[in-house]
């Protein structure tokens, strides 16, 4: 048990960390409001024209975009989640951590672990905003508690390549750079925000190998239509998949770079 007290102890500081910067959990709970009330309704008008709320699947988009917000605050959480280490070497914090008579590996694991339920707080607020807003989740409380899982799931997928890359950098505003290279094509290059059949073939291409469009998937299947497992079960073993591939690359990563 020694090893998941450590991974623990690693993230409840990091926890600590995140509800004492005030201004950032303010903005963390402010920016889901932010994309929900103002593009949210300036795009619900589209729906009237003819055969977008076909496309669409609903005649709400705003209940079409929640779960892309949804993935939007998971993907923009998770990636930052390597800054902690850049920062913690940075003030000679991550070497005295690494001195401590703890598993070196519960750093990563504990610091992903924090990133993780930071999101889940992030994401249940989000689905309280939408619903405030109108938007009808069909699955009701039990598909909310899903969607928050798989967010959840999902952020490891990007909290693990933000960790993997901030182990090598020295610096946090390079970090930073390359996290927003990374992010925002992953955001835009999605059916988040927009179906497939609207986008240009190549784009629609793209789109079909990006991860952030199976996260999004079985979370509108939820919020739309119902409990359709045999449509969710792909999109979920590729977003559990790839969870594992980048714990394991994070955790390789950290290892080695750590130890040279």
């Amino acid at each position: 048990m020694t090893i998941f007290s450590d991974i623990w102890y690693v993230a409840k500081r990091e926890l600590i960390k995140f509800t004492r910067a005030r201004v950032r959990f303010a903005v963390n709970l402010i920016q889901p409001l932010i994309w929900l009330g103002l593009m949210g309704n300036m795009m619900k008008g589209m729906t009237n024209a003819p055969g977008i709320g076909k496309m669409l699947g609903t005649g709400n988009y705003l209940a079409f975009m929640t779960p892309g917000i949804i993935v939007m605050t998971v993907l923009f959480a998770g990636a930052f989640g390597g800054i902690s280490i850049v920062w913690d070497r940075r003030i000679g914090y991550l070497e005295k951590l690494m001195a401590a008579p703890i598993a070196r590996g519960s750093i990563a694991f504990g610091k992903m672990l924090s990133t993780m339920l930071q999101v889940g707080t992030q994401v249940v607020v989000v689905m309280i905003i939408a619903t405030i807003l109108g938007v009808h989740i069909v699955t009701g409380l039990p598909g909310c508690v899903v969607i928050l899982l798989i967010a959840m799931v999902f952020s490891l997928i990007l909290s693990g390549f933000s960790l993997s890359v901030s182990a090598t950098m020295k610096t946090m505003e390079t970090l930073m750079a390359l996290v927003n290279l990374v992010t925002l094509p992953l955001m835009f290059a999605s059916s988040a925000l927009f179906p497939l059949k609207v986008m240009p073939g190549w784009l629609a291409a793209v789109a079909k190998f990006n991860p952030v469009t199976y996260a999004v998937r079985p979370m509108r299947e939820l919020t739309l239509y119902g409990w359709n497992w045999a449509k969710m079960a792909p999109s979920l073993g590729i977003v559990v998949g790839l969870a594992i591939v980048f714990l394991l690359i994070a955790q390789f990563t950290f290892q080695r770079a750590t130890t040279e």
